[in-house]
């Protein structure tokens, strides 16, 4: 009975990943033919509760003490579903498809982009190091989803129609950053090293109260578009006007540490705790 109960916890996490493969999928049929624009609002919702999917997946296998290398790889794989596929071509059918081959192009870039970041992570956590415990290398694939979706769902509830040739170009544009910094080298912070405190409070406050009046001076769906873009925008200030480069930790060996140094992409924070291998929960 125990080990019939010890196999069924190591099922638990992944049944979440494939909650998040489910809702991926089905936000692949709904934006599937001539999709309308509840269509592909409602594809919006799925990719946006795919999120909680992911979010939670790793944590689950954490409190159960079920990470495992299986674990990861098929994390990697839904988010590709999910975070990558589903919202090229969510936004390809929303906004793009009017742009021909342009279009075409940007949206398979996001997707693109999107893989090539999972298999950064992947190599990273195949030799037992994630990174820093404090940076993502690179904008995250769910996050870069999120900003998609958030950009669909505050249209939607603004205008209830297609998206006109002025908004497309914008569309273009944020696509094709995204794209951009999903393979860059740009470092978003994790705020894993946050903790309670009185500055911790007034930040949250502070952030709770400015959706607040967004909420109420526009509408509740733009909040999400503004807590998107405000993070990345943090990201891209951060790299340019106070993150330095790091350099690789002198404990690595020599062959890794080379590597690392030839390498941008793969460098590490020297001054980080190294993180434990978790199923999911890097939002990578």
């Amino acid at each position: 009975m125990q080990i019939n109960l010890r196999k069924a916890m190591f099922v638990l996490p992944n049944l979440f990943t494939v909650s998040s493969i489910f809702l991926g999928f089905y936000a692949l049929v709904l934006c599937s033919g001539e999709a309308t624009p509840v269509q592909l609002y409602q594809a919006a919702l799925a990719i946006f509760f795919a999120m909680f999917f992911d979010a939670f997946d790793g944590r689950v296998a954490r409190m159960t003490k079920t990470q495992s290398d299986f674990g990861v790889q098929l994390d990697s794989l839904a988010d590709v579903i999910s975070f990558g596929a589903a919202p090229a071509l969510l936004v390809y059918k929303w906004a793009l498809a009017p742009l021909g081959a342009l279009g075409l192009f940007l949206s398979f870039s996001f997707a693109a982009c999107g893989a090539l970041r999972l298999a950064r992570f992947n190599v990273l956590a195949m030799r037992g190091d994630k990174g820093s415990s404090r940076f993502f290398v690179g904008l995250p694939i769910p996050l870069a989803a999120g900003t998609v979706v958030a950009l669909v769902i505050a249209h939607y509830a603004e205008f209830r129609q297609n998206v006109g040739p002025s908004i497309q170009a914008v569309v273009a544009v944020v696509v094709a950053l995204l794209s951009f910094l999903m393979v860059s080298t740009v470092r978003y912070r994790t705020f894993k090293d946050a903790h309670l405190s009185a500055r911790s409070f007034a930040v949250l406050g502070l952030l709770v109260l400015t959706g607040l009046a967004i909420a109420v001076k526009t509408r509740p769906s733009f909040v999400l578009v503004v807590y998107m873009l405000a993070y990345i925008a943090i990201g891209l200030a951060e790299t340019i006007f106070v993150r330095p480069h790091p350099t690789a930790p002198a404990e690595l060996p020599p062959a890794i540490r080379a590597e690392l140094e030839a390498d941008e992409a793969l460098e590490l924070d020297a001054d980080d705790e190294k993180d434990d291998k978790a199923e999911g929960d890097e939002y990578i």
